[in-house]
């Protein structure tokens, strides 16, 4: 595949420039760059969701244009997102199949066509599980199979080890050399730059809206790959001074929350959580997503009852309050999901920075907001935290899911919160931005910022917290001491293998754990 002087063009912005790449048949080909380099932009047009305004695209050796993504699967490109695109309340087959009916089916025959490209390229896939009882590992395994099944030999992969632990990190990398070894293409894009050293067999680096670099991962060094995108070294998380005060922050005591299915089964999803973070603490929960970090973040916010327990926050008991005014007592919010729960995505900026923080200065003056105020605050968290934008009057939808997030951070630790609750900060974000907003949740923690973070991040976890639990099917289950934990011993633990230098909490032993903390 040969891409020669792409460039696009939108308002106020020129998202690729004169961008040459060539990708060679049956390698993968990482893509690496800073947050609105261009990433994003340039596989949209080679996926056919949008045209280049000058340059042209080749596919061995054949001259190409994509009016929509239906013309580029035809050419054999298929396309995983970095936000999953599947129905949790359809099968496996049912997923794979929608939209591909006239292939095989939507029985028997596509059945065995699942289990056959599952096999061939050991996915692993289970055609009858309903979607919303897989891990995540599990489900980007469907989307990659959904486009295998749709007949693609090239693979582009949106940010795809973002949420995996180490262990299903390897097994995804085992997945890609399966089909590397089929003949198939893989565009890896990713901002973890030692996994694309370990994964990619060519290295393209976009700058800025342009290429800088094409490298060869044996010849380079993530400090290297690091500068190249830029400008500075490869940022480290690692803190070790000691900012925890005895000033409890946040308090949360028996903590239980049940949800019930579609069929009316109850399910525990917070079973009898009990934590406290003091003045001056990152404390880091370690889980796969789906073990009930979500439900505690929105347990703690207010945006669900929990059926018993109580949450306290700088000694006064807030377990009834609403989330608006948790928000004004002093809880900064950086949520999972930033479409959801962080951003009006058809807003201009300056609105999303008031989001949250309506009735504080500088939004408001006195019952009455300060519009000419809070543009200025925008421009300056703009500035600040190099929230690439043609201008604040921008929609949030126009910004790269990194800038979003520059943005989501900058507007939260304005506030000077008390507690932060961070849930996976820094997901999405180059490794410069990624950098500053460590230092920035480093600076707060030393004035006496308290933090709970949740992280899939395991680098970001160990790095940053004071102290570490792993969560486990809805119960804090383990305490890990961050100085001496590695990253495949959390990863084991949160999917509830047993490890030596973990700690059982008061909440119970992850299963397949002695008292003692060892091996059974």
């Amino acid at each position: 595949m040969e891409l020669r002087g792409i460039t696009k063009r939108f308002p106020g912005v020129v998202a690729n420039h004169d961008i040459d790449i060539t990708i060679r048949r049956g390698t993968v080909h990482a893509l690496v760059g800073e947050n609105g380099a261009g990433k994003s932009t340039l596989m949209k047009i080679l996926y056919g969701m949008q045209k280049p305004d000058e340059g042209t695209i080749g596919i061995d050796g054949e001259r190409v244009s994509f009016h929509s993504p239906a013309d580029a699967i035809a050419r054999g490109i298929g396309m995983v997102h970095q936000h999953f695109m599947l129905a949790d309340n359809l099968t496996v087959l049912e997923n794979v199949v929608l939209g591909g009916e006239k292939l095989h089916g939507i029985g028997g025959k596509a059945r065995t066509e699942i289990l056959k490209i599952s096999e061939r390229y050991g996915l692993g896939v289970r055609p009858d599980v309903l979607v919303e009882d897989l891990g995540v590992a599990d489900r980007q395994r469907v989307e990659i199979l959904k486009v295998l099944y749709r007949g693609a030999r090239t693979l582009i992969l949106d940010e795809p080890t973002a949420v995996l632990v180490p262990q299903e990190v390897d097994a995804l990398f085992d997945n890609l050399r399966e089909l590397k070894a089929e003949g198939l293409t893989v565009i890896f894009i990713s901002h973890k730059l030692g996994e694309v050293l370990s994964v990619a067999d060519d290295i393209t680096v976009i700058r800025r809206g342009t290429t800088v670099a094409s490298v060869v991962p044996g010849e380079t060094t993530p400090k290297q790959l690091a500068e190249l995108m830029v400008g500075s070294e490869l940022p480290s998380p690692q803190t070790r001074e000691s900012t925890v005060t005895d000033v409890e922050m946040l308090k949360a005591e028996g903590l239980r929350l049940s949800t019930a299915d579609a069929e009316g089964v109850e399910r525990i999803v917070l079973d009898d959580v009990s934590l406290t973070i003091h003045k001056g603490e990152v404390l880091g929960i370690a889980g796969v997503e789906g073990n009930g970090q979500a439900e505690l973040v929105e347990a703690i916010m207010g945006m669900r009852d929990p059926d018993s327990g109580t949450i306290t926050l700088d000694g006064s008991d807030i377990s009834r309050l609403p989330t608006r005014t948790r928000r004004e007592d002093g809880i900064g919010y950086i949520p999972e999901d930033r479409h959801r729960h962080g951003l009006l995505l058809e807003a201009p900026l300056w609105e999303n920075r008031i989001l949250g923080h309506v009735t504080e200065k500088p939004n408001a003056k006195g019952l009455l907001l300060d519009l000419k105020a809070a543009r200025a605050d925008t421009e300056r968290i703009v500035a600040e935290y190099d929230v690439r934008t043609p201008g604040i009057e921008v929609t949030a939808a126009s910004l790269s899911g990194g800038n979003q997030q520059k943005l989501i951070v900058g507007r939260e630790m304005s506030h000077h919160p008390k507690l932060l609750i961070a849930a996976h900060p820094t997901r999405g974000v180059d490794v410069g931005a990624q950098a500053q907003i460590w230092d920035q949740i480093r600076e707060a923690r030393r004035e006496g910022l308290a933090v709970l973070l949740i992280s899939a991040d395991l680098d970001e976890l160990i790095g940053l917290s004071d102290t570490l639990r792993v969560m486990y099917r809805g119960r804090l289950v383990a305490d890990a001491d961050p100085a001496t934990i590695t990253p495949e011993e959390l990863g084991s633990a949160m999917t509830g293998a047993a490890t030596g230098h973990l700690t059982v909490s008061e909440d119970g032993p992850a299963e397949g754990r002695t008292e003692e903390g060892g091996s059974e």
